[in-house]
């Protein structure tokens, strides 16, 4: 089978070669996963979602660092080809989604079948694919840690990228007023197309000022709940928009910079500060996973979230994903799929 390889800590933008130079190689004899328990599933892979967080492992930036050589890849979408004699959820078939610790980057991979979720007739498989970790960080983020509810005010950083877009859309569905971050025209256009109640262009002056002057002409206080992907100097500056009482989701440092939340002022104002690790919730509260992602899959069957695809490349063009990624020219997510594929496509 088709698979991508990390054989050593680098730059993932670099093109994939077999002499050793680059952090990644495409393997197209890498041998194909067999079944390894009664209740195991083979899934043939129709696409897998790039994250950030892909980016920083095989930079070797990330908090979990696999032993060399690895398949990277988390979440993903296919059809399930076999399956172990026990198995009672699904057929050969199915389509499904699933998240892994690695290895999605492949034409295959086996999981136990409690791992698996059903796609929903009806809905798109390649966007399925981008749904577990995005959607399901901000669902995790927003609905239970926050308990975000009609009425409050949602910013969020980062809004065009693959978790940013997810925030706001279940900001709206949570009947929040959302405010929106992004960086350039065309993200801001694209933002404002969703019905977001108000959108910040970052390359045109002080966020602060803009969100203030949002804020009095629908006299609201302040920012209930602060969805911040982005991390640096961002998080200090719009610390200034938060309520008394306000929630910080602290879900990632896009900028590179981890920032510093005084815990004086915290205190003061009775903030309070939830880290979202979402891919720990799989090790330490399943169950809060699994229903998470069931209610994601029958938001995204309803139509109440749209999945929005910037680019899919193929596996030997995983580089080029990663640098679209790196160079913020992504609006939502990034896949790699497989057969019938159409190389680089945007749709921006």
């Amino acid at each position: 089978m088709e698979a991508l390889l990390c054989r050593k800590i680098g730059d993932p933008t670099q093109p994939p070669n077999s002499s050793g130079s680059s952090a990644l190689a495409v393997s197209t004899s890498h041998p194909i996963p067999k079944l390894n328990s009664l209740t195991s599933v083979r899934v043939k892979v129709k696409a897998t979602s790039l994250n950030y967080a892909n980016y920083l492992q095989i930079l070797g930036k990330y908090q979990e660092k696999p032993h060399l050589p690895f398949i990277p890849g988390s979440d993903y979408s296919g059809i399930v080809e076999s399956i172990g004699p026990n198995v009672t959820k699904f057929k050969i078939g199915d389509p499904v989604c699933s998240l892994a610790a690695l290895g999605s980057f492949a034409q295959y991979i086996v999981v136990d079948e409690s791992e698996l979720f059903r796609v929903p007739d009806g809905c798109d498989l390649i966007a399925a694919g981008a749904l577990p970790v995005a959607y399901g960080t901000s669902h995790m983020a927003l609905v239970h840690r926050a308990q975000l509810s009609s009425g409050q005010v949602l910013l969020v950083l980062g809004a065009a990228g693959g978790v940013g877009l997810s925030a706001v859309q279940i900001g709206k569905i949570c009947g929040a007023v959302v405010i929106a971050v992004a960086r350039g025209a065309e993200k801001v256009k694209f933002l404002k197309s969703l019905g977001i109640d108000h959108v910040v262009d970052l390359s045109q002056g002080n966020v602060t000022e803009s969100v203030k002057g949002f804020l009095k002409t629908r006299k609201l206080k302040g920012v209930d709940v602060l969805y911040d992907p982005v991390g640096g100097a961002l998080t200090k500056e719009t610390m200034k928009l938060l309520n008394w009482g306000a929630k910080i989701l602290v879900i990632g440092f896009a900028s590179g910079e981890v920032p510093v939340i005084p815990a004086n002022i915290a205190l003061v104002k009775n903030w309070t500060v939830h880290g979202l690790y979402w891919g720990s919730y799989k090790l330490h509260r399943p169950d809060v996973l699994e229903d998470s992602l069931e209610e994601l899959l029958s938001w995204l069957a309803r139509g109440l979230i749209t999945i929005h695809i910037s680019h899919t490349y193929s596996l030997p063009e995983a580089n080029l994903a990663f640098s679209a990624i790196k160079d913020r020219k992504v609006i939502g997510k990034v896949m790699l799929a497989f057969d019938d594929h159409k190389s680089a496509r945007s749709k921006l």
